[in-house]
């Protein structure tokens, strides 16, 4: 077995092999297409990791929040469009999602009014933007439990082939 790193600024890479109990030489045999030196690099920042590469580690590493992490922090068009999903409990994300479609409900109302005439006027425009941000959020709410979904498959908790036979019904 490989020797364990002792470094204290890990990226967030080089953290999810640790947890994944692998070492650079395991995971680079899991990954087939990225060397042990490629990985170490991509580990100690010194070379930026590719998309393909993200997807084997998210895949090998039974991480899948690594893809979002990727997206919103490195990728520059992620940077400005996706956000980054905060790992959470199953029962975070629900009441969060919950207060989401509260808020977005109790306003519903007032986006039909704004939008009714296909114009957001000047005196519109500030509720507009709140109602944006409410939904947003909610947005956000539904990434969180789909990336909640993706990691219990991936550690094996949801069986995959019985949540697509539901999902199809």
């Amino acid at each position: 077995m490989g020797k364990r790193s002792i470094k204290e600024d890990k990226n967030v890479y080089q953290l999810a092999r640790e947890e994944a109990n692998m070492t650079r030489a395991e995971a680079s045999e899991a990954l087939e297409f990225i060397s042990e030196n490629k990985l170490a690099n991509i580990e100690y920042d010194k070379t930026p990791a590719q998309p393909d590469e993200i997807l084997a580690m998210a895949k090998a590493y039974k991480k899948p929040s690594l893809c979002n992490y990727y997206c919103s922090n490195e990728c520059p068009i992620g940077q400005e469009l996706v956000p980054e999903i905060k790992p959470a409990s199953l029962a975070e994300i629900v009441l969060e999602m919950l207060a989401d479609i509260n808020s977005v409900n109790k306003t519903k109302e007032r986006l039909i009014e704004i939008t009714a005439d296909g114009v957001v006027d000047e005196e519109e425009l500030a509720d507009f933007v709140r109602i944006q941000k409410e939904l947003e959020a909610l947005s956000l709410s539904v990434d969180s439990l789909n990336l909640w979904v993706d990691e219990m498959i991936s550690s094996g908790k949801i069986d995959e082939t019985k949540l697509k036979k539901l999902q199809n019904m």
